[in-house]
């Protein structure tokens, strides 16, 4: 408690024993963002352009897809930024705002999940009750529902690690992150870290278990399907959905539930990557690049903007 001073800025540790692959982490980090700016903002644009779209799946996925460039957006461009500028610095408001944002977007991005888990089990249980239960105005507030849940918990977790002190400067992570300043605070408040932990596990715990019982539903239903093609098409699109989200809770639970008195690890960077990174890279490939009408969304899309000399000589790719 003696050491505890007054922090203006934090040093974002998270990859410093690679100095020499400063640029290395830049391309690569480019890279992923690059792909995830395209790959989302195809989703929207074509979610937005083609009428045929125009539906409750699509337009959570859109949501979905923008969510995803929020998270990621809040990380990974100041992380290059601070890589080609050969510094670590990250200001007080700066790094709270990364907790503040990231928070809402990934919290958000839960509840949305929940919400198109339940699209799809009313969909196939009970497809006569769909266009009822699935209008346009429950569409509407089931999303604005998942982005109040958000912004509420980003709030609570932001307003509670604002009271803390800390008596190090020094974040092991490429961002701002809640179980990294929980470890360099030396305040003799623990709410933030019983709200932390409490909340975040309750209702990670809570979600997950509303998309897996969901998803046991629409299983059972789609066995009762006489198709094998009908059966294969589900299969293939709920099983990839429930990897990532197995993948995405194991990896949040390992930085987010461990004891926040414990040191750094060296691996906590790379084990962040994986529900910071991976999920926008994959959730569009996984929603949507198996989707046949997307697809064929996206390719009238093409046609109707490119060169009309272009066109003319690819308009196989309608095909496709």
């Amino acid at each position: 408690m003696e050491n505890q001073t007054r922090v203006d800025e934090f040093l974002l540790h998270g990859f410093h024993d690679t100095e020499k692959l400063w640029i290395f982490h830049v391309i690569i980090f480019l890279v992923i963002y690059l792909v995830v700016l395209i790959e989302n903002f195809i989703i929207i644009t074509v979610v937005l352009y083609s009428y045929q779209l125009h539906s409750p799946m699509y337009f959570f996925l859109a949501n979905l897809s923008f969510q995803d460039l929020g998270s990621i957006s809040v990380t990974v461009p100041k992380s290059m930024l601070n890589s080609l500028m050969n510094t670590e610095a990250i200001s007080y408001a700066g790094c709270f705002c990364q907790v503040f944002f990231f928070d809402f977007f990934v919290i958000s991005h839960l509840f949305l999940l929940v919400v198109m888990a339940y699209d799809r089990y009313i969909a196939i249980c009970k497809p006569l009750h769909y266009e009822t239960v699935m209008n346009k105005r429950a569409c509407i507030q089931m999303v604005i529902s998942a982005l109040i849940g958000g912004l509420f918990f980003s709030i609570l977790y932001t307003g509670n690690l604002l009271t803390l002190d800390f008596c190090s400067r020094i974040i092991n992570q490429f961002f701002c992150e809640i179980p990294q300043l929980l470890k360099i605070s030396c305040s003799d408040s623990y709410v933030a870290l019983e709200l932390a932990l409490t909340f975040g596990s309750s209702v990670g715990f809570l979600l997950f278990v509303l998309i897996v019982f969901s998803y046991v539903k629409i299983f059972r239903a789609v066995l009762q399907i006489p198709s094998t093609q009908g059966k294969q098409k589900a299969f293939s699109t709920c099983l990839p959905h429930l990897i990532v989200i197995c993948l995405y809770v194991a990896s949040a639970s390992l930085a987010y539930f461990s004891p926040a008195s414990t040191s750094s690890s060296a691996f906590d960077p790379f084990i962040s990557i994986f529900y910071c990174v991976v999920p926008p890279i994959m959730n569009p490939l996984i929603y949507s690049m198996r989707n046949s009408e997307l697809k064929m969304a996206f390719w009238k899309l093409i046609l109707h903007v490119c060169p009309p000399s272009f066109c003319k000589n690819h308009s196989q790719i309608q095909l496709l």
